[in-house]
């Protein structure tokens, strides 16, 4: 069911086009206001789904064509309504597991699993950017692959202290990824009711 302006929409998010996501938001935010709203969610919550959603749509998006089984919106709202519920369910706020995926066929049976994925890079990004200067460029460089001589080079360090620097920074991003409620809520096995 892909129509003409759900491929523009489609290709609008995957391209970055502010003004379709601009348009996109304010034509899909009030439903999903409202759905956050009278599920017991807050202001903050509604825009941290909505973008969660746009990310995920996005990430599909630059690995494989998106085929909409259902109109965009449709796709869209059941994306956040799985997320929303997926953090209710994890709360214990919700009564049944068996609810999420309900009224949503157009999503993609690991529709779930890469929510999860994401909430969990949620976190470590929002961790990671309150780490220090000299510990982001540490750790990128360390992710990139980068040889301790190569950090010790690019960050004036003894080979020594890039390696000590590198340890610091690890332990002081997995404190404070581990002290957040959200990762843990992520870690706990879900109750099936």
């Amino acid at each position: 069911m892909n129509t003409i302006e759900d491929q523009k929409i489609l290709e609008g998010i995957k391209t970055g086009d502010e003004v379709v996501i601009t348009a996109f938001y304010k034509k899909n935010m009030p439903y999903i206001r409202r759905y956050v709203l009278q599920n017991s969610g807050s202001e903050l919550d509604v825009e941290d789904v909505f973008q969660d959603a746009i990310v995920l749509i996005y990430q599909k998006l630059k690995v494989e064509q998106i085929e909409l089984y259902a109109s965009l919106q449709t796709y869209f709202y059941g994306i956040c309504k799985n997320i929303w519920r997926n953090r209710l369910r994890k709360n214990n706020r919700m009564v049944s597991a068996e609810d999420v995926l309900e009224g949503v066929e157009a999503l993609d049976p690991d529709i779930v699993e890469e929510i999860e994925r994401n909430e969990e890079a949620h976190v470590y990004r929002k961790h990671f950017v309150n780490l220090s200067e000299a510990c982001q460029k540490v750790l990128n460089m360390v992710f990139n692959g980068k040889s301790m001589r190569q950090i010790a080079e690019s960050t004036g360090y003894t080979e020594g202290y890039a390696r000590k620097k590198k340890f610091e920074c690890k332990e002081h991003l997995i404190e404070m990824i581990e002290k957040d409620p959200l990762y843990k809520e992520l870690k706990e096995p879900i109750e099936k009711n």
